[in-house]
């Protein structure tokens, strides 16, 4: 085992340039990292697979991976390769670990590949970093708050509670609403700092649990500062538009756009905090020059919450689409009902503070749409629903 504080451990080289690995370093926030960085001088390494998931069926004439390549030494290799994490560490100072899979209906029944790229793709990362000599220094997760599940709550009678994933028998019956463990009683949302409880209701969170206990134990066993952020629901420019699975922005844009329908899960009262994306790579950004971040976990997110009604109403206006947006009462099995972030952490250690306030970003990401070839891919989506439906994970 090489501690980090040890003889082992290379010294740091004498150069301008610090040198940092992105994995999934072409996806969403991935290329908007890579050009922000770019910018500030870093020596930049992208590992990525190019997954047509997020990039379609012609991966290399994606916008976000034409939006990179020159930017960065690419790496096209799959983060559960143990030899890909080898080309790619090389003399890597830092590494960002952004590749994963995501979806958090889709985890339900893609059980294996959800385990294989969040959980096991680290642990040959970590394995590598304990066994060998390498100049590693810092390393940053893109966590989630899909560990929190439905998140911190109030009891009118019990105080603070972190209620059990939803009774499908409740929402049948169109209660949607959160009980209180102990007493059943409905439940007022609180914001969901860091201290609170892990309660992750879909597999895409308890890998993301697993991948964050991992990393956080294992660097701090050698002596290598480690920094995991807890992701809410980024958006903005750039985010795959092909996608079925992620991205309720980018699943209704395309609908709105194509003059279809959007069915809104739920009575739409469901709700997230929403982080324009600039706001997120100012996070990570922070993360690696502050050494008050080291062997910490924060929030990433606003503190504020937006119904999923709000975000299709927002986005019919800005696209000026004559859509219906339907309630329709359907659910997937391991959605939640809300969360938001306490960012108090987050402010106070490293002064984070989001900027850009939800309208302002909604127009911007329209506005981007509305540039791009937007495709009739509906029917993309409607097959990813069937699929839940056939495994009895989607209820209409």
């Amino acid at each position: 085992m090489y501690k980090k504080n040890s003889l082992h451990h290379f010294k740091k080289k004498d150069m301008s340039k610090k040198k940092i690995l992105i994995t999934g370093g072409s996806g969403f926030i991935g290329s908007s990292l890579v050009n922000f960085l770019f910018k500030k001088d870093y020596d930049i390494t992208v590992l990525d697979n190019l997954s047509p998931q997020i990039h379609g069926i012609n991966p290399e004439k994606s916008l976000l991976y034409r939006s990179i390549i020159d930017k960065c030494n690419f790496v096209k290799g799959d983060v559960v390769n143990k030899k890909d994490w080898q080309r790619a560490v090389l003399n890597n100072e830092v590494i960002i670990h952004l590749a994963a899979e995501t979806g958090t209906g889709q985890s339900m029944y893609e059980i294996q590949q959800y385990t294989n790229v969040n959980s096991l793709s680290t642990a040959i990362l970590l394995d590598l970093l304990v066994n060998t000599k390498n100049n590693v220094e810092k390393v940053i997760l893109s966590s989630t708050r899909a560990l929190y599940g439905e998140g911190k709550y109030l009891c009118s009678k019990h105080g603070v509670v972190y209620p059990h994933s939803r009774k499908i028998q409740d929402m049948q019956n169109g209660d949607y609403n959160c009980k209180c463990p102990r007493c059943g009683n409905n439940l007022e949302i609180l914001s969901t700092d860091e201290e609170s409880l892990i309660n992750p209701t879909s597999v895409y969170g308890i890998t993301k649990h697993f991948q964050e206990e991992l990393i956080m134990n294992v660097c701090k066993s050698i002596g290598l500062p480690s920094v995991s952020l807890r992701f809410q629901n980024v958006y903005g420019p750039g985010q795959s538009l092909s996608n079925p699975y992620t991205g309720i922005l980018s699943i209704f844009s395309k609908l709105l756009l194509n003059n279809k329908d959007v069915n809104i899960f739920e009575d739409g009262q469901e709700s997230r905090d929403f982080i324009y994306i600039d706001d997120i790579v100012k996070l990570i950004y922070l993360s690696i020059e502050d050494k008050n971040a080291d062997y910490n976990i924060f929030n990433g997110g606003t503190g504020i919450m937006t119904t999923v009604k709000e975000v299709a109403e927002s986005l019919k206006s800005n696209y000026q689409s004559e859509s219906k947006i339907n309630v329709t009462g359907s659910f997937r099995v391991g959605d939640i009902r809300h969360n938001y972030a306490d960012m108090k952490k987050s402010n106070e250690i490293l002064g984070f503070k989001s900027i850009v306030s939800f309208n302002e970003g909604i127009l911007n990401f329209c506005n981007w749409v509305n540039e791009q070839y937007v495709e009739d891919s509906s029917k993309n989506y409607l097959d990813s629903i069937n699929e839940m439906k056939n495994r009895g994970l989607f209820y209409e």
